[in-house]
């Protein structure tokens, strides 16, 4: 399943005018041959605009999902968007993945706030494993920080994760992040991981890009620079199953010695 990574900010602070960034990247990807578009961390509005997030946050059935379902369904490919989600009095960080027909097949909000900023304006999820079948792949959702507790990365894997995919908005000095910790999910997981960043500035925060799509043998397939960028790789069932088979740490696992952990 070729899958494309969006590594952009779009326009922070106009839901309208990323739509149209969306659109017109959902057009090269498919182009491409892409199955499935990914975008960074809060895409649809922008991370840092401060209140703005509140102002802007939409319910996971509102209008600006409406219009990316417009968007899979003219372009054909699945898309995974990130967006501050209303629900009720709470604002949530979260991911939303619609397919190429505008069905909407799942949605996770971030378990783990990064810093002042996020704990200010959203409340965390309480859902740590989301998962949605797509086109034969199992691909679960996740955003950020998230990925960086090893607990969050293992619960996927168990329950069956193929592909994760993991907006983010990550930033100066963190590029390890993204040069090794995510190569090393990918690997000791036995599992593909997207990582799709953020780059520029806003407000105090400097995004460094370098989104990649990692494989299970801990080897990037494909990684982004340090600007707006648009880049494929493939994610292959069977060269999946076989590092599954030839690497075996689910099976090795002995869980009734992990229970300090909990």
């Amino acid at each position: 399943m070729r899958t494309a990574l969006l590594q952009s900010s779009g326009r922070p602070g106009s839901t309208a005018e990323n739509l149209k960034v969306l659109d017109e990247a959902a057009g090269r990807a498919a182009a491409a041959g892409a199955a499935l578009l990914v975008t960074s961390e809060l895409f649809l509005t922008g991370y840092a605009i401060g209140d703005g997030i509140g102002v802007l946050a939409e319910p996971a059935d509102g209008d600006a999902a409406d219009a990316v379902a417009e968007i899979t369904g003219r372009h054909g490919l699945a898309i995974a968007y990130g967006y501050p989600e209303r629900a009720g009095e709470s604002v949530y960080n979260s991911v939303q993945l619609i397919s190429a027909d505008g069905t909407r097949l799942a949605g996770y909000r971030k378990t783990h706030l990064f810093g002042c900023f996020e704990r200010d304006h959203f409340t965390p999820g309480e859902q740590p494993v989301v998962q949605a079948e797509l086109n034969g792949v199992t691909v679960g959702l996740m955003i950020c920080y998230d990925v960086e507790f090893p607990e969050n990365v293992r619960a996927h894997a168990l329950a069956g994760t193929d592909l994760l995919l993991v907006p983010t908005a990550q930033m100066h000095p963190f590029q390890f992040v993204a040069e090794s910790v995510v190569p090393v999910r990918a690997f000791e997981n036995q599992m593909y991981v997207a990582y799709v960043n953020r780059v520029g500035h806003e407000g105090e925060f400097e995004f460094v890009g370098l989104s990649t799509l990692a494989g299970p043998d801990g080897i990037a397939r494909a990684r982004a620079g340090h600007a707006e960028e648009l880049v494929l790789a493939d994610v292959d069932p069977a060269f999946l199953a076989a590092s599954r088979e030839a690497n075996p740490y689910l099976r090795d696992r002995r869980p009734g010695l992990y229970g300090a952990l909990a």
